[in-house]
């Protein structure tokens, strides 16, 4: 489980919002697949959903219960609606493909990640694995 602690759009707009509010989800396999959902508030303070599968790459163990990863999510991202409906690609029909890179670390059950979400801008979440 994960939520938004810090969001910062690259070009900012007085329009844009800072405020995800997000809440996720994400299940692991032990050969690092994923899946996942996450509800949030996107940068125009519409609720908005992605649904997504991905990988994470381990990258460095520091210590027994400390690990350095990427992660790569790909899915469908839904929310963008009526006048700001085009300013994602590919939305169309209000859904439309993403792919979000991002790096962290995980000590024991805590988790963080910097996820950067096309040229728009980053994130830092944080979370608990159970």
């Amino acid at each position: 489980m994960q939520t938004s602690l810090y969001t910062r759009h690259f070009n900012p707009d007085p329009e844009h919002t800072n405020h995800q509010e997000l809440i996720g989800l994400e299940f692991h396999t032990p050969d690092d697949w994923l899946a996942g959902g996450a509800h949030f508030q996107n940068s125009f303070a519409q609720d908005t959903f992605y649904l997504y599968v991905g990988r994470q790459f381990p990258l460095w163990h520091f210590a027994h219960d400390t690990t350095l990863r990427a992660k790569l999510t790909a899915g469908l991202l839904h929310g963008y609606r009526g006048e700001y409906r085009d300013k994602i690609p590919f939305n169309h029909l209000e859904t439309a493909p993403a792919a979000l890179p991002s790096i962290g670390i995980r000590w024991k059950r805590v988790e963080g990640d910097l996820i950067v979400f096309g040229a728009a801008g980053l994130m830092i979440t944080a979370g608990l694995r159970f």
